[in-house]
């Protein structure tokens, strides 16, 4: 008979009380003494240290090693800073023997189209249900990673357990161990340097409170919990790729919340999406009432549907749910260390927090085994009901057709397809519910089963429940925040800027499914060029094409005006690269970046056009090849700072210097052509008086300074400051006309005041209500803006773009004797493109500016009062991002 032995943690810190013997994290377990433990493979207990990503590595690697039938280790991705990304199945010896029949299983039943009813009855008899655990997106959410081994070591150690039994007979279980490595070692490194002789336990000490950018994001400083709809991060697309190999029934993201805090878990809070499936919802019971009889039987506090939402389709705990899964959120109060003391006066233990995770991991395996027909089941009829939904609403494709921004078309079908949606394409003109669409169109059919995916990804606007929205005005009109907790808009045309027509026929039957690349090779038409090689604007492919051929070393011009040459209309912002001006091997280097950027390049022998500018004239600015300063550090929003550097270096091929804000206040700025000022409210105070003025002074003598959202934007426009003749707006009073009234001039203090009558309820509302205010915030949703076709920082940007606003910052217009509103909000009827817009925010709003350039003496000051940049996911801004910056150096004097 094998020993067996109790898993028990003896910690070392008594001279704060941290010791506490035969400490149990499931009390009663006894377990093989041949599995490796934390001890023998990392030399400390369970909670006892936090692991970095190696040691979590070491110790799943050390498993698999011992017992290579009961655990598999996966790669699946690398992180920017090369760190190995994987997901370690463990379950029961016959289920690790036949992994690849349970991934060809689960892809089957995926697939209702060409697996029927007795089939997938068949299928499900003999499968596992996978349960997907996904520990740590936030690399400072400490505990989940070190949960994510201790619930591996129970799940092969365990004996004479029925909860492991019941796991291992009807369940797999899959552990993605930590998701964001870089994050999670930049954590480990900001405590190891701060701790001290013993673990602190005030909430203020230095080793609970991570310096600029802490560890949340990735290398890239990304909420990867908001990217799994975007895919802009390796990270993610690893992932989507992985999941959809095995197609879990459960998927749970593992978080930790505020350190005052208890244990949240599902069901969620309100509001729902409408796309998902009423049994998913249902569900969502079966695991919250499983965690709560363990967490009864251990003590542990909890709480449910507060706070936590799964609106928004880009969180971990949302988007498994567009394929079957039932997909949920898990949060810890957080320790940020070894031991805290809460609000309240008790002291929470790492090891407390690492327990509460690993609890609920294994109970939710277990809730998943117990249900295992239901779950399979369900899976099968989520996928079948959306092929007949899909084939009966009113709504039965999208057709997305490939003109305009023909790149961001091209990048939202590859973003599509990437995610499980079946992607068709034409090769010629295609005829739909009543038009013709170019060649190249794609075609979506809603007949698949990914439909409430497709559907929620691109229907312009995914509506919130009636009664909840009624609940945040009801509290909005006391003064109380809204419950709202992420953007309420995310419609991936409007963001990307492209068309995505409704049809009510079904299309794609004769249509071959693609796979899109995100970047299609380009071309060169005319073959080699005796004058000059044009790039048509209008394309991301065109300013990927400036970036690219500045960094060959090419001389590149671009035309403010549009011409016509042999009958081709070529609009403002072309790029003209001429044939004299550059080395002997144009063609082929021009043909190479071609390829490489997506772009249409078009050559041509003579320098006549038929009408607008020649190549020479002074509407022809050459633009240069710049060195770009981006501010570093605090006081910017690392998300801001992050997503700005990751779009040019990562989305456009260019290299930015980095630079911690202070530095900028008295470091040499002449080498630097733009400086961008990613979105803070902080800059002031770090920069002073001395430091704004010699920035100041630096755009005068012909530097462009960009500001990145409204918190830059606020600095600029200070009158402090004076970079940009704006002003950031109160909320607007209006009267009963419609028309805004001047806000009451605030009382001067007194001890007493005349007395007063108020004779109503709506006096009394009044009575009480600001003197003068800020507009209330918005979550985030999308609004369109209207662009000036006559400015240079619009050239290819066409007409109007959709941009994220937060918050509740409004500026004025800049007047015409001071700047230009290159871009400005629509009016009060259109303004709103998607999403959930407060009344009164909606006329302030309107007409107000997007986009503002101002000259000041040789430079330019240029504010976007909108980041954007956020989340790197509003494709359609990026040419006026790119804009800003080489198109204001060029016109700089």
């Amino acid at each position: 008979m094998k020993r067996v032995i109790l898993l028990a943690v003896v910690l070392s810190f008594t001279s704060i009380g941290l010791a506490q013997k035969n400490f149990e994290f499931w009390p009663g377990t006894s377990y093989d003494p041949a599995v490796p433990t934390f001890k023998q493979v990392l030399g400390f207990e369970p909670g006892e240290r936090i692991a970095s990503h190696a040691q979590i590595m070491k110790y799943f690697e050390a498993l698999e090693r011992a017992y290579p039938n009961r655990v598999k280790v996966y790669e699946y991705a690398r992180t920017w800073e090369g760190r190995k990304l994987v997901y370690v199945a463990v379950g029961s010896e016959s289920n690790i023997s036949r992994l690849d029949s349970i991934s060809d299983g689960m892809k089957r039943l995926a697939d209702p189209r060409v697996t029927n009813k007795s089939q997938a009855d068949r299928i499900m008899s003999t499968m596992p249900a996978i349960t997907w655990l996904a520990y740590g997106v936030h690399g400072n959410e400490i505990s989940s990673p070190d949960a994510a081994m201790l619930t591996a070591y129970h799940l092969i150690a365990a004996r004479g357990s029925s909860v492991v039994d019941t796991i291992l007979a009807d369940g797999l279980v899959m552990i993605d161990p930590t998701q964001n490595p870089d994050g999670r070692d930049r954590f480990v490194h900001n405590f190891n340097i701060a701790e001290g002789l013993e673990p602190d336990e005030s909430q203020i000490a230095a080793e609970h409170n991570e310096p600029w950018p802490g560890g949340r994001t990735n290398h890239y400083y990304f909420d990867m919990n908001r990217d799994w709809i975007a895919l802009t991060q390796p990270e993610t697309r690893g992932r989507i790729k992985a999941l959809q190999e095995w197609f879990p029934v459960v998927f749970v993201d593992l978080h930790e919340m505020n350190t005052n805090s208890t244990y949240y878990f599902a069901p969620e809070a309100v509001p729902y999406n409408p796309h998902l499936a009423k049994d998913q919802r249902a569900s969502l019971d079966i695991f919250g009432k499983n965690n709560s009889k363990w967490f009864d039987q251990f003590g542990f506090d909890y709480f449910t549907r507060e706070v936590y939402d799964a609106f928004y389709p880009g969180y971990g705990a949302s988007w498994p749910s567009y394929f079957g899964s039932v997909a949920m959120t898990y949060e810890q109060a957080s320790v940020r260390g070894l031991v805290v003391r809460k609000s309240d006066g008790t002291r929470m233990h790492f090891r407390d927090s690492v327990r509460h995770h690993f609890v609920a991991s294994v109970s939710t395996a277990e809730a998943a085994a117990r249900n295992r027909t239901k779950l399979l089941n369900d899976f099968y009829n989520y996928r079948l009901s959306a092929i007949s939904e899909g084939s009966s609403e009113s709504i039965k494709s999208y057709v997305i057709p490939r003109r305009g921004n023909t790149s961001a078309v091209d990048k939202l079908a590859h973003l599509l397809s990437q995610q499980g949606i079946e992607v068709r394409q034409s090769s010629s003109t295609l005829r739909a519910c009543s038009n013709s669409y170019p060649a190249g169109t794609y075609a979506i059919s809603l007949a698949q089963p990914a439909k409430r995916l497709i559907r929620t990804l691109l229907d312009r606007d995914v509506p919130m429940e009636e009664e909840f929205l009624k609940e945040q005005e009801r509290r909005r009109s006391k003064g109380l925040s809204d419950e709202i907790y992420d953007v309420t808009a995310w419609s991936l045309p409007l963001m990307y800027g492209v068309d995505a027509i409704e049809c009510g026929e079904a299309l794609g039957g004769n249509l071959p499914v693609v796979k899109p690349e995100m970047i299609p090779p380009g071309r060169v038409v005319g073959g080699n060029a005796t004058v000059a090689y044009l790039v048509p604007s209008g394309t991301t492919a065109a300013a990927r094409m400036l970036t690219a051929s500045l960094r060959k070393g090419l001389t590149v011009f671009s035309s403010d005006k549009e011409f016509v040459q042999n009958g081709k209309t070529y609009p403002r912002g072309t790029l003209i690269l001429k044939r004299n001006d550059n080395p002997d091997d144009l063609a082929t280097t021009v043909a190479e970046l071609a390829r490489e950027t997506g772009a249409e390049v078009h050559a041509t022998n003579t320098g006549w056009v038929d009408s607008g500018v020649n190549f020479g004239s002074r509407n022809v600015v050459r633009i240069k090849p710049l060195k770009i300063a981006l501010a570093w550090d605090t006081p910017t929003s690392s998300y801001s700072a992050g997503q700005t550097r990751f779009i040019l270096e990562r989305q456009f091929g260019y290299p930015v210097t980095p630079i911690r804000a202070r530095q900028l206040a008295f470091g040499d700025l002449s080498k630097f052509d733009v400086i961008l000022l990613p979105n803070s409210f902080g800059y002031a105070g770090v920069f002073g008086p001395a430091g704004s003025k010699r920035i100041k002074d630096w755009v005068s003598a012909g530097g462009t300074l960009i500001g990145l959202g409204s918190g830059a934007v606020s600095y600029l426009a200070d009158p402090r400051t004076g970079m940009l003749a704006v002003a950031r707006e109160n909320a607007a009073t209006v009267g009963k006309d419609g028309k805004a009234v001047a806000p009451k001039k605030p009382a001067k203090p007194a001890p007493r005041v005349p007395g007063s009558l108020i004779k109503t309820e709506e006096d009394y509302k009044k009575s009480i209500s600001a003197d003068a205010s800020s507009p209330d915030s918005v979550s985030g949703v999308l609004l369109r803006a209207k662009l000036d076709q006559d400015h240079w920082i619009t050239v290819g940007a066409g007409e109007s773009v959709n941009a994220i606003v937060r918050g509740n910052s409004i500026f004025t217009p800049i007047k015409m004797n001071r700047g230009v509103n290159a871009a400005y909000f629509s009016g009060p009827d259109d303004v709103l493109a998607s999403g959930y817009l407060w009344e009164e925010n909606r006329k302030q709003l309107a007409f107000k500016p997007f986009v503002i350039v101002q000259r000041t003496g040789r430079g330019h000051v240029i504010g976007f009062t909108a980041d954007p940049t956020i989340r790197a996911y509003i494709e359609g801004l990026h040419v006026l991002l790119v804009n800003s910056i080489f198109q204001g150096a060029a016109h700089a004097r």
